[in-house]
């Protein structure tokens, strides 16, 4: 079970507080309609394919299962991906004994920055980054199987 939470973020500090950071390509081979999605994700010289089950408790929560694939195998899956990739890079950054995960997209959802941070619990706090917005915990227009189809550039009243 994932449970997490997702921000916005406001400034560029967390670069300077990030211990690492990749790379990350993934497209969908199942996005909707009530199903779970399955989505193939090349991260540097990794790759895995991922299901998730529908969100809970207002998105916090969801199903996740995930195994690694070789990089061909990746390869070969996102030629069966539903339309648009999405792009990014990830930053992990280590604060009060959590990690958030800064994602930089690109592409068509250039100017997009959200932290998430993973909880043992949905009744687990964490201490928030000041590089950290709004809450957009359960907001669909962040969900990245979303912004393949509805990219960020074309939004009109993005916050």
């Amino acid at each position: 079970m994932e449970i997490e939470r997702k921000f916005l973020v406001r400034d560029a500090s967390f670069k300077q507080m990030a211990h690492r950071s990749y790379r990350i390509r993934q497209g969908y081979l199942c996005s909707g309609g009530g199903r779970p999605s399955v989505r193939v994700r090349r991260r540097d010289d990794q790759a895995f394919l991922t299901i998730k089950g529908p969100s809970m408790d207002g998105g916090l929560s969801r199903y996740e299962f995930e195994k690694e694939i070789t990089l061909d195998e990746a390869d070969h899956l996102f030629q069966l991906c539903e339309a648009g990739i999405i792009d990014k890079r990830r930053y992990l950054v280590d604060y009060e004994g959590h990690t958030f995960e800064v994602d930089e997209f690109y592409g068509d959802n250039e100017g997009l920055v959200m932290a998430e941070v993973e909880l043992k619990s949905t009744e687990e706090d964490a201490k928030i980054p000041d590089f950290i917005g709004i809450e957009v915990t359960g907001d669909r227009r962040f969900y990245n199987s979303r912004l393949r189809l509805f990219p960020y550039k074309m939004w009109k009243d993005a916050p």
